[in-house]
């Protein structure tokens, strides 16, 4: 497959562990949590809090009046949140998988989820459908909604995340296939330059048996209702 949409440096490969459950990662335990899990840094979010109070400013607002006086924190707090996504990558959350075979797709659909356009910086939002042809493993299936999350949770732009949720399914898992559908509505051209609410983007990547055969991208789309 080509270089992986997650990350600009390269991932290291894996050692297969002789048990049936794998932890598919090259960081350590701690790393990995530590990706997920861990927090905003405090010092970040005060830097980030009074850089909003300086936007506030410069648009004329009074960052001290009663209605504002916490909301520089609010928004830094809202950033940390919507970017969490950032520094996460798919074997952090594809952690564990287990060897079983299936003569058809594994579908999960209507995956909720919420982000932020990179190039204004305020939300799209919609449903993704994620589907993959297993070869020798399967993973959980909350792990898959856990993958969209970690490419929502970061600035996006709706192409691109949809190539990363198929390329973190084919990296990890190494299924005959993988496809996403995504389906969102942009606040950016909703509420603001064209301002058409109730507009709605769709965008499908596919790889493997998915991109080649047309029948399984057909079939794909019946069983998630399209």
């Amino acid at each position: 497959m080509p270089e992986s949409t997650w990350s600009a440096s390269p991932r290291s490969a894996s050692a297969e562990p002789a048990e049936d459950a794998r932890q598919l990662s090259p960081r350590s335990e701690s790393e990995r949590v530590d990706a997920v899990q861990s927090g905003p840094d405090p010092e970040r979010l005060a830097e980030v809090a009074q850089h909003v109070r300086e936007i506030l400013s410069l648009l004329g607002e009074d960052p001290a009046r009663p209605g504002l006086l916490d909301t520089p924190n609010r928004v830094a707090k809202m950033f940390a949140e919507m970017l969490s996504g950032m520094h996460v990558q798919p074997e952090d959350v594809l952690t564990t998988t287990f060897e079983e075979r299936s003569d058809g797709p594994v579908v999960v659909s209507n995956i909720t989820f919420y982000s932020l356009c990179e190039h204004h910086m305020v939300p799209f939002f919609g449903t993704a459908h994620v589907a993959y042809l297993p070869g020798e493993r399967i993973v959980g299936l909350s792990k898959i909604a856990r993958l969209v999350d970690a490419v929502s949770h970061r600035l996006q732009v709706q192409e691109r995340m949809t190539q990363q949720i198929v390329d973190g399914i084919d990296e990890i898992l190494k299924p005959h296939g993988a496809i996403a559908l995504v389906e969102a509505q942009h606040t950016c051209m909703c509420a603001r330059g064209v301002r058409k609410p109730g507009s709605s983007t769709t965008t499908l990547a596919s790889t493997g048996e998915y991109r080649d055969n047309y029948a399984l991208r057909q079939e794909f789309l019946r069983m998630i209702g399209r």
